[in-house]
C-alpha cells in the first residue's frame, strides 16, 4: 500500500459527489454507541464496492473522515517510551522506528468512510502499512505503562457480593 494517502483521498471526495451522496466530514465511528460492522478492507480494499453497498441499502449520507499525521504523536510516544523498563535492544528497535516515523509528518494515514443502516454503523477504515505498524507500537508502549486495576481487597473473590 501507498505511504501516503493523499491521492486516493481527494479521489474518494470527487466519487462521493459524482454518485450523489452527501458528505459529513466527521469523527471516527469508533466510539460510537451502535454496533460496528467493518468492511474487509484487507481482502476488498476499494471503497467503491463499500459505496455500492451503501447506495444499494439506499444510503445518501456518508461519514467521511480522513486522518493526518503529526510528529507530535512520535514525540509523545518517545516520552513514553522512556518511562518504561524494557531490555535495551527492544527499547533501540522501537525508538529507532518511532523516529524513522517523522518522515511521514503531514502525511494522510487513514481514512474512514462510514454509514448507519438497520441499527448499525458500516465502516470502511483504509491505513497505511507503516500507520499500522505506529498504532501497535503505540498499543505496545500503552500496554507496558498502564497499570493494573488496583482492588482494596486482596481476597481472590474481592468484588463479588454474597447474600449468606
Amino acid at each position: 500500500m501507498m505511504p501516503n494517502l493523499d491521492t486516493l483521498k481527494a479521489e474518494i471526495e470527487r466519487y462521493l459527489e459524482e454518485q450523489g451522496f452527501a458528505i459529513f466530514r466527521g469523527f471516527p465511528r469508533m466510539l460510537d454507541s451502535l454496533p460496528l460492522v467493518y468492511w474487509d478492507c484487507d481482502n476488498y480494499p476499494d471503497y467503491k464496492a463499500f459505496l455500492d453497498t451503501a447506495k444499494a441499502a439506499d444510503v445518501r449520507l456518508v461519514v467521511y473522515h480522513q486522518h493526518e499525521f503529526s510528529v507530535e504523536q512520535v514525540d509523545s510516544a518517545l516520552e513514553r517510551l522512556e518511562e518504561i523498563e524494557l531490555p535495551r535492544d527492544d527499547h533501540r528497535v522501537m525508538e529507532r522506528r518511532l523516529k524513522e516515523m517523522r518522515v511521514y509528518d503531514g502525511f494522510t494515514c487513514a481514512l474512514e468512510l462510514s454509514f448507519d443502516h438497520q441499527g448499525r454503523i458500516y465502516v470502511f477504515d483504509l491505513r497505511t502499512e507503516w500507520y499500522e505498524e505506529l498504532t501497535d507500537i503505540l498499543d505496545d508502549i500503552h500496554m507496558l505503562t498502564s497499570e493494573p486495576d488496583q482492588e482494596d481487597d486482596d481476597t481472590p473473590m474481592s468484588g463479588y457480593f454474597s447474600k449468606n
